[in-house]
């Protein structure tokens, strides 16, 4: 009795009818006109009258909260429009106009069988209704119009009202779709943020180190390597206010030219095999994102005098590997999945590609991901 309550207070406060219903609903209250057919041949007695205009004051607010109404609560709803038709039935024929609203309100019922079974049931009721009245041409004015409008009415209703909650549930999901897509494109974000800023970061505090060691051995070479320094904080800056505008896309020439300056810069020897391969840019961007964060683990955390960096297409992939005599890495469980490796991961997994592990003498990092386009 809560939700009844609540629903004729809402209807009280306003909106009367749920806004997403539009304004049909006032204009079908219309079809109450037909109660007053009678009266266009018979004056109503004062009696009549109060109870033609007490009539409408308790229909109205019950055919209102029926929109509201879930569960048993259409049913009781459906049940009043009933009983307030079978009271009139004796002294106006128009009554028949109350079954019809109650099989519209069959549209909140959820399930197809139980509204169709409460739109039999409401039209039987109407058809036994009909009994009450002696005249046979006041019965057929009667039940003519339950017997042709209320079930297309009825069943218009519940399609009607279905339809709208599949277009509803369409825009929840598409909203939930865009939702996902955001926390996706800021994951992505963050993790080619992280990538870009480890790298470089540690490129710029490998050289900074470097100028430290120079500034009273060598002027010169001081001055370069602070001018690497410059060189690689303006590329760093660049770099992440691309990522951050979302149109970002690394070359892999340029993470080559990089690895190369970083691993010169850590004193590791690098071996070189690179193919020439064209590929497409969403593959191009994942390889120099994987390729940056290899070479930052080699130059942090390995310990390595050299890496091996290949670059090739086998079966239909392309392979990155990149392989380092570090001897700081022992076993898998010295390995941490940290953001740079998941997202190394997660950007494969992305492309149908996959990431392998290996420790041995060293740390073996393999990438493959489909070639697609490459050539």
């Amino acid at each position: 009795m809560n939700s009844i309550s609540q629903a004729i207070r809402r209807v009280w406060a306003g909106p009367w009818i749920p806004p997403d219903q539009g304004r049909m609903p006032y204009f079908w209250l219309l079809s109450l006109g037909y109660m007053f057919w009678k009266y266009a041949y018979v004056h109503p007695s004062a009696v009549e009258a109060a109870m033609l205009v007490l009539t409408f004051v308790v229909f109205i607010p019950l055919y209102c909260a029926s929109y509201w109404a879930r569960g048993w609560e259409v049913l009781a709803c459906m049940l009043g429009g009933c009983l307030i038709g079978i009271a009139w039935v004796r002294w106006n024929v128009g009554a028949s106009t109350f079954f019809i609203f109650a099989c519209a309100m069959a549209a909140q019922i959820m399930h197809v069988r139980r509204a169709m079974l409460a739109i039999g049931g409401v039209i039987a009721i109407g058809v036994l209704t009909s009994l009450l009245i002696e005249p046979m041409q006041m019965r057929f004015m009667f039940l003519m119009p339950i017997l042709t409008v209320s079930l297309p009415v009825g069943i218009g209703s519940f399609m009607d009202a279905r339809l709208r909650r599949s277009r509803q549930a369409l825009v929840r999901k598409q909203e939930e779709v865009e939702h996902m897509a955001t926390i996706a494109e800021r994951e992505r974000i963050s993790r080619d943020l992280h990538d870009l800023l480890g790298h470089s970061l540690s490129l710029i505090a490998l050289k900074a180190e470097l100028a430290r060691k120079l500034v009273h051995r060598d002027a010169e070479a001081c001055a370069r390597e602070i001018g690497d320094i410059e060189t690689s904080a303006r590329q760093t800056l660049a770099e992440v206010r691309a990522a951050v505008t979302g149109y970002r896309h690394s070359g892999l020439a340029h993470a080559l030219a990089n690895a190369r300056a970083s691993l010169a810069a850590a004193d590791v020897e690098l071996c070189e095999q690179v193919e020439r391969i064209n590929l497409l840019p969403a593959t191009e961007h994942v390889l120099a994102l994987a390729l940056r964060e290899a070479v930052t683990n080699v130059v942090r955390h390995a310990g390595a005098r050299r890496c091996t960096l290949s670059l090739f297409v086998e079966e239909g992939s392309v392979v990155l590997r990149v392989l380092d005599d570090g001897s700081r890495l022992r076993t898998h469980a010295d390995l941490r999945h940290g953001n740079g490796l998941s997202g190394m991961q997660e950007r494969a997994a992305a492309l149908g590609g996959k990431l392998a592990l290996r420790v041995g003498t060293g740390l073996a990092l393999e990438l493959r991901v489909p070639a697609g386009g490459a050539a």
